[in-house]
């Protein structure tokens, strides 16, 4: 009887652990990929490490874009280091 009355102190943390870190990650994680799937050109976004730009290209099938930095300057970037999407562009009707 000892041996399960020991162990629901260890169930209860693991239990206070998932609801509030591992299940909130994974939510955010999951956001994050929903994110990065709309980007479409014309997104102004800004990357992991501080760059802002403008999409100018959407590979599809691959995990590079093409986003302007400034005029006439576009960089390859993988698509998860996008941070966020400043200004989201409506799509074509």
């Amino acid at each position: 009887m000892q041996g399960i009355e020991s162990l629901i102190p260890l169930l209860l943390i693991f239990g206070i652990m998932y609801f509030f870190l591992i299940r909130p990650q994974q939510k955010k994680l999951q956001e994050h990929q929903q994110m990065v799937e709309a980007l479409r050109r014309g997104d102004q976004v800004v990357t992991q490490g501080g760059v802002v730009g403008k999409v100018t290209k959407v590979k599809d099938g691959s995990n590079e874009i093409e986003v302007e930095i400034a005029s006439g300057v576009t960089v390859r970037v993988i698509r998860s280091t996008i941070a966020t999407v400043m200004n989201k562009t409506e799509p074509a009707k």
